[in-house]
């Protein structure tokens, strides 16, 4: 779970310096080691030698605010996800340096295979449900905005968007079209669902990495989760029906066209990239990748009796 030694260095001295503001933490010994992290934080297990308590602190890597993302929001949506018991109980969040700190979770990683599984599923939906019925937090997701914003901050740095944008955001405005003929509630949102992001803490499916959370559509989240790891349509069924709401024909159908939806912001998000990160990754590809699956969801009869479902109620 951890990859390299103890930290050491100007970075662990700095991080150790913040956390003896933090009075738990205050005149202890810490050791720092780095664990597996994103594209856009970098994480570490801080452990006391001697003691069993565990946390972990997060960093946010540079320019992350131009992905549309608030340290402080993913603050307070840590501590809202925390108080259902889904998000990690968080322990401190250290100003003006943004550091978040967390106990650490004792679980196991989901693997794909897993999720896959019924039980998994099931578990998944259920902590979902938690999320959506839980406390608001201070932040809006709503993707068809935040592609656009993407779009913008993009050519800004030099980035030729995709040709494959223009038809991509005639079909999200026929998405959006049909779901403000029959909106839903916004609910606290994460948007980010890859397992990577799960723990199996034995009781229930736990979600760490609230960077992208915001106020926003439910089946977002759900139709996130379906996409990122290709659920079957029967999958998507029985997900919604332990979500507990199978009850109408045009959730379903919001699942759906959110899939496609989920692809169009994680499409624009790999076009941003190429103009704001370092790191050696082929964020073309990604792009790419993510514009043909969109594509090809987008032309299917199924997809046309999603938008007809949705805008019918």
């Amino acid at each position: 779970m951890t990859d390299d030694g103890p930290l050491v260095g100007e970075l662990r001295d700095e991080l150790v310096e913040a956390m003896q503001r933090i009075p738990e933490l205050a005149g202890r010994d810490l050791v720092l080691t780095a664990l597996s992290g994103g594209i856009t934080n970098r994480n570490f297990l801080v452990t006391i030698p001697g003691a069993g308590d565990r946390y972990v602190i997060r960093l946010a890597g540079n320019d992350t605010h131009l992905l549309g993302i608030s340290r402080e929001v993913e603050y307070a949506a840590t501590v809202a996800a925390a108080a259902v018991g889904v998000g990690p109980e968080v322990t401190a969040f250290i100003r003006p340096e943004g550091y978040l700190v967390t106990r650490f979770i004792d679980g196991s990683p989901v693997s794909d295979a897993a999720v896959h599984q019924q039980e998994t599923l099931a578990r998944v939906a259920q902590s979902l449900r938690r999320i959506h019925d839980g406390p608001p937090i201070p932040g809006l997701f709503v993707p068809l905005r935040i592609v656009e914003a993407y779009r913008a901050l993009a050519a800004a740095r030099g980035v030729s968007i995709p040709p494959e944008y223009d038809a991509a955001s005639q079909i999200g405005r026929r998405i959006e079209v049909a779901c403000l003929a029959n909106p839903v509630e916004l609910r606290p949102c994460h948007n980010d669902l890859l397992n990577a992001n799960f723990i199996d803490d034995g009781e229930r499916i736990r979600i760490v990495d609230w960077e992208y959370a915001g106020m926003g559509d439910p089946f977002f989240d759900l139709g996130n989760f379906s996409i990122n790891h290709e659920l079957t349509p029967d999958e998507d069924v029985y997900l919604l029906a332990e979500y507990g709401d199978m009850g109408r024909v045009d959730h379903l159908a919001r699942l759906t066209l959110m899939r496609v939806v989920s692809d169009f912001r994680e499409a624009m998000w790999g076009v941003l990239q190429q103009g704001i990160s370092t790191l050696d990754v082929d964020f073309v590809a990604y792009a790419s990748e993510h514009f043909d699956r969109l594509r090809s969801n987008a032309s299917t009869p199924a997809f046309d009796r999603a938008l007809r479902d949705v805008a019918g109620g």
